[in-house]
């Protein structure tokens, strides 16, 4: 189903209910840690439930940086987005684990031209992103995690990575959220059982706003139902608006794999 934002009014005026409260503290909520695996290293935050009942296991989320937030000093991917999960209202309503891992300087989610109309999806899975598949399944031996309500989303090159890694483990994640990505529509195929919910900007100069639509049309050709919400007048920041929109998040946490 396409979910069009039809006014730019109505696009302004909508609440922001995922700041109603005081801005977390970020840094003191979600640990620093550092996933290591030979020689390669990937540094990421955990934000954990702020209480865990012993006989329950949780969602985990994992949410992808955009371009911007690339480095080595392990709080640069809480800028956008991650707030809106670690907020008092959001954490009392959908307790969960997060992971916001942070890619390195120079490196993609994805290796690919972001600036292309369209790509194929490499044989292999980035270093960055290899280890964050890896990191997904320690954690899920180390915590009590709910294996049916693991989700995945990003923004800009976080959308890319969304979308790559949907199709290389289409039986990992219970819903995605790719936001002004894109992804290798060859691929779609792999992605018909995934609940997904799109969002781009249409003024989007960053990340054509095609690679989204071009997405959605091919997961509903090979027979998927993909949500789409298309925001008018907007640029490459629809994840503002995207991540504070609490009914995305409860959308979100209501998936769950059969």
């Amino acid at each position: 189903m396409i979910r069009w934002i039809l006014s730019l009014t109505a696009l302004l005026l909508a609440p922001i209910s995922g700041w109603a409260d005081k801005k977390p503290d970020l840094e003191k909520l979600l640990e620093a840690k550092t996933f290591t695996q030979g020689k390669a290293s990937l540094s990421y935050r955990l934000l954990r439930p702020a209480t865990i009942d012993k006989e329950k296991t949780y969602p985990l989320v994992i949410f992808l940086h955009g371009a911007g937030e690339r480095g080595k000093d392990n709080k640069a991917q809480l800028k956008h987005g991650v707030g809106d999960f670690a907020s008092e209202e959001r954490r009392k309503k959908s307790p969960c684990f997060l992971i916001a891992p942070q890619c390195p300087t120079n490196r993609k989610w994805v290796e690919v031209d972001w600036s292309a109309p369209s790509h194929d999806t490499p044989a292999e899975a980035s270093e960055p992103g290899k280890l964050l598949l890896d990191l997904i399944e320690r954690t899920c031996q180390e915590l009590p995690i709910d294996r049916k309500r693991i989700y995945l989303t990003g923004l800009s090159m976080g959308g890319y990575g969304t979308w790559d890694l949907m199709a290389r483990k289409p039986g990992l994640f219970a819903a995605g959220i790719p936001v002004c990505g894109g992804g290798d529509e060859k691929k779609a195929d792999k992605l018909v059982k995934i609940p997904i919910w799109v969002f781009h900007g249409d003024k989007d100069g960053a990340v054509k706003v095609e690679r989204s639509r071009n997405m959605v049309a091919a997961l509903e050709k090979a027979g998927g139902k993909p949500d789409y919400t298309e925001y008018p007048g907007v640029g490459h920041d629809s994840w503002s608006r995207t991540y504070s929109d609490a009914k995305v998040l409860d959308w979100l946490f209501a998936q769950k794999k059969e």
